[in-house]
């Protein structure tokens, strides 16, 4: 099954695609690195099942997969009090374009 994991470079979903790699899932990773870090899912860049998409959910995209998981928003307090517009854009368009 080809799955997207968007956030897939932060704690949670980096987490969630070695899961989903040692279950013999194909994994494309899309993340826009305002929280998440690249570092996060370096043991996976070469493993030909994994693909990482550096891309912001609040822009549209089309991307063929089975199954999302859609785990993108800056979660900390931190985070999403420095730009709250941002978060608020991530969780409102950012689902609208995972689900479009």
């Amino acid at each position: 099954m080809r799955i997207l994991v968007t956030g897939g470079a932060g704690f949670l979903g980096s987490h969630l695609c070695e899961r989903l790699l040692k279950e013999g899932h194909e994994v494309l990773c899309l993340d826009n690195f305002f929280t998440g870090r690249k570092n996060n899912v370096a043991a996976f860049l070469k493993d030909p099942a994994f693909e990482l998409v550096r891309h912001d959910i609040v822009l549209p995209i089309l991307l063929e997969v089975d199954r999302i998981y859609h785990l993108a928003c800056p979660a900390s307090p931190i985070h999403y009090q420095y730009n709250p517009v941002k978060t608020i854009k991530t969780n409102i368009l950012g689902t609208l374009n995972m689900l479009a």
